[in-house]
């Protein structure tokens, strides 16, 4: 049996002027205006965790206070 191809099918129209005659620019301000209201928002920011300040107290990364931590501060 042969394979179906897939129809393309035309995309719902985003805007349809319903009143009026806007030229090309118009248009183009419309446009830009309504897909930058319909964004994602921003990714907020990743902020350490406990668990990533655990692992750097298990790893003793920050230094220790008694003999030789101005050794292990140069690190």
């Amino acid at each position: 049996m042969p394979a179906e191809e897939p129809v393309d099918t035309p995309a719902a129209p985003l805007l349809s002027v319903v009143k009026g005659q806007p030229n090309a620019e118009e248009l183009a301000a419309l446009t830009a205006v309504v897909l930058s209201l319909g964004g994602e928002s921003p990714a907020p920011v990743r902020t350490p965790t406990v668990r990533h300040w655990v692992r750097r107290q298990q790893l003793r990364l920050a230094p220790s206070p008694g003999p030789g931590a101005w050794k292990r501060s140069q690190g």
